[in-house]
């Protein structure tokens, strides 16, 4: 799996939060050796980043 620009491009929100939040996530990924990083081929970042622009994944902002 590649890093998905086409929903990258199309995102409307706030590009700095989903990144932020594709970095948490992938690192959580990676904490807990989840076997869906087996599955695209140890792809963290890309891994986590299609589970948020496909909301599999939800973030929220703490204030």
């Amino acid at each position: 799996m590649i890093f998905p620009l086409e929903q990258l491009i199309k995102f409307k929100d706030n590009i700095y939060e989903i990144t932020c939040a594709a970095s948490r996530r992938a690192y959580q990924l990676s904490r807990m050796n989840d076997p869906v990083i087996a599955e695209n081929d140890g792809k963290v970042v890309s891994t986590a980043a299609r589970q948020l622009f496909t909301e599999e994944v939800q973030y929220r902002i703490e204030q």
